[in-house]
């Protein structure tokens, strides 16, 4: 009896130290002090090297200015992740985005990365648009457009609606996204409301990208959690 009560509580703790070694700890995608892990893709600065930077560290935090214009992506790739944002407009709202599973560079309009994008422009933030990719959700007419003109190219119908308004916190307020990206699906959380979930996705990996679109946007936070199923719950 003794002995098997001693194997009992070795198998629990073996059982427990499995179970902690299989929690995925949370990266850091920003550091703090510097981009590394990241490089720029600015097409403006093909022609004029002196333009400065788009993106910068400020007091801590990761800053897309907003011009010149394009991306600063991840040099690594990612699948099966759930990704939190913390940011803000601390001026003037505007345009902003943050772009999962992006591949080909300046796949749109000589600009945009084969991607799909999670809106945060002020007051749209969980729209989806698609950007050589493409992703499915419910209601597509409705928040879609007539199928006939749906595209994921120049010139179509590339924009899907979110599901709330009102989910963004006032201007100069931090605001939080979650954006849960497993297998073919994609879900989006802003402040802790589900505002959009895409499924079908024709990628399913690929860098994570933000934004210089004409907007000054601060990030506090960029952390990737890697996850295995969307069972382990919601943010």
């Amino acid at each position: 009896m003794t002995k098997r009560i001693g194997i009992l509580i070795w198998t629990a703790l073996w059982m427990g130290t499995v179970a902690c070694s299989s929690k995925k700890a949370p990266k850091q995608l920003f550091n703090g002090s510097t981009l590394e892990g990241w490089h720029m893709d600015v097409p403006a600065m093909d022609e004029d090297s002196t333009l400065a930077d788009p993106f910068i560290v400020r007091d801590g935090m990761l800053v897309s200015l907003g011009e010149p214009r394009g991306h600063l992506i991840t040099d690594e790739v990612y699948r099966n992740y759930r990704l939190e944002v913390e940011y803000r407009f601390p001026g003037e709202p505007g345009n902003c985005g943050v772009l999962v599973h992006a591949s080909t560079p300046r796949a749109l309009y000589d600009m945009f990365p084969q991607s799909i994008e999670v809106q945060m422009m002020h007051e749209h933030a969980g729209d989806f648009w698609c950007i050589v990719e493409d992703i499915s959700v419910p209601d597509m007419e409705e928040r879609r457009g007539p199928r006939d003109e749906w595209g994921i190219r120049e010139g179509e119908k590339r924009r899907i609606l979110n599901l709330t308004d009102g989910s963004e916190k006032p201007l100069g307020e931090w605001n939080r996204m979650v954006v849960e990206a497993v297998d073919d699906e994609v879900k989006v959380w802003v402040n802790g409301d589900m505002v959009n979930h895409g499924y079908d996705a024709t990628a399913t990996e690929g860098q994570i990208a933000v934004q210089a679109e004409g907007a000054e946007v601060e990030f506090r936070k960029l952390q990737l959690t890697p996850i295995s199923s969307l069972s382990e719950g919601n943010p």
